[in-house]
């Protein structure tokens, strides 16, 4: 099923021979990167800075979950148990244990990654379908463990967290000064994944999502590669999640349950798999269309699903994906 969506959206693969070699990104890359720096900095004084945040965290989910599918080929259903379980863990930290927000963040990240490691280590012996379902079944074990744990608060979650002080200095209550703390967190895991796509780990996972049989005859272990992968993409979505809990002062089943690892996916694909910016753009869309259809009495998911539908139809690789190809065809 993974090399079914991932298809249209394949990238050069690395030599066929030797070295995955690294390459600089091009300068419309960089310009684009700038501008969409220039955008978040001047945000929070345009629109509502609580939605931006929630943009912001959303994206770097989706981010987090590209670098899984877009770079390693490997497609998961079980997201949200990584984006759902830090926000638990987090807001449960910081409200009952008195910690500050980021040790709070710290830990459900650190929950996530070894969270990442166990399901990555049973996951990868299976590839595919199977792969992807093995996925989804144990991110419901999460689900339904955080339905019954008493900690976790069941179907009323936990409230009212509360934000505290940055390091002990910065107000965290205030709007600005939360946005910039979302963004400069946001910005910390975008390179991490920029980092890691152009380095030479990047392109050896480039390497096993177009042919892992030929990579592994150069040498690769590539269930060590995929594991890493996957525990990396765990961490960065739990850090997504920590960070919402401490947004929005809450943690509830919604980030756990499989319709969030649902919208990863629509996401990331409306935006463009193996793009950087794809899933940014794919998530500040949905979150977009969900936050102000809400105030009409149209029903969300079907325009959601009718948008999916049309820039599937339109937009193979997704938006960006076909933005940047188009771009790409009218060079010399």
């Amino acid at each position: 099923m993974a090399t079914e969506i991932h298809a249209a959206h394949r990238e050069t693969a690395a030599p066929a021979t030797g070295r995955p070699t690294t390459k600089r990104p091009a300068m419309p890359g960089l310009l684009a990167l700038a501008v969409l720096l220039l955008v978040l900095i001047a945000a929070p004084y345009v629109l509502y800075p609580v939605f931006v945040m929630k943009v912001l965290c959303f994206a770097l989910f989706a981010c987090a979950f590209n670098l899984l599918i877009g770079f390693a080929g490997l497609l998961s259903f079980g997201h949200a148990a990584f984006f759902g379980g830090a926000a638990y863990i987090t807001a449960h930290t910081v409200k009952v244990w008195g910690l500050p927000p980021e040790l709070g963040i710290l830990l459900g990240t650190a929950f996530s990654a070894t969270l990442g490691l166990a399901f990555g280590a049973l996951a990868i012996r299976r590839q595919g379908i199977y792969f992807a379902m093995i996925t989804l079944a144990l991110s419901q074990m999460v689900f339904f463990m955080a339905l019954q744990l008493k900690f976790t608060g069941g179907e009323d979650g936990i409230q009212a967290v509360p934000r505290g002080h940055l390091f002990g200095v910065i107000d965290l209550s205030q709007s600005m000064a939360m946005y910039y703390t979302v963004l400069a967190v946001f910005l910390f895991g975008f390179a991490v994944i920029w980092r890691t796509v152009h380095s030479p780990f990047g392109q050896v996972l480039k390497a096993i999502r177009e042919n892992e049989p030929r990579a592994i005859s150069l040498g690769y272990r590539t269930d060590h590669y995929k594991l890493m992968a996957f525990v990396l993409s765990a961490a960065l979505a739990g850090l997504a999640g920590g960070t919402k809990a401490i947004v929005f002062q809450l943690a509830t089943l919604t980030d756990v349950q499989w319709q969030m690892s649902g919208a990863v996916v629509l996401m990331t694909l409306l935006g463009g798999i193996g793009t950087l910016l794809g899933p940014v753009v794919g998530a500040a869309l949905v979150v977009t269309l969900e936050n102000y259809l809400a105030a009409t009495n149209l029903p969300v998911p079907v325009v959601i699903g009718v948008i999916f539908v049309a820039c599937v139809l339109l937009f193979r690789r997704g938006i960006v994906g076909e933005i940047a190809a188009r771009i790409g065809s009218k060079r010399p």
